[in-house]
């Protein structure tokens, strides 16, 4: 991973943190990270954040859109 998107993906995973404290550090991370592995080759890259953190939504599940 190269080191901006290294950064971008600490970045939207601390972000996601932020907003939802309940959940695990670890499994945020490692779902952001899979997120950009599926991700990573996207064209527009002035989306991918948000790509991320809404995939990574995806991947924590149903208790993740709930909480506020």
């Amino acid at each position: 991973m190269e080191t901006d998107d290294a950064h971008m993906v600490h970045h939207v995973a601390e972000r996601l943190l932020k907003a939802h404290p309940r959940l695990d550090a670890g499994a945020v991370h490692s779902a952001v990270e899979t997120a950009y592995d599926e991700l990573r080759y996207a064209r527009v890259r002035a989306y991918l954040p948000v790509l991320l953190e809404r995939r990574a939504g995806d991947l924590l599940g149903k208790g993740f859109h709930d909480s506020p």
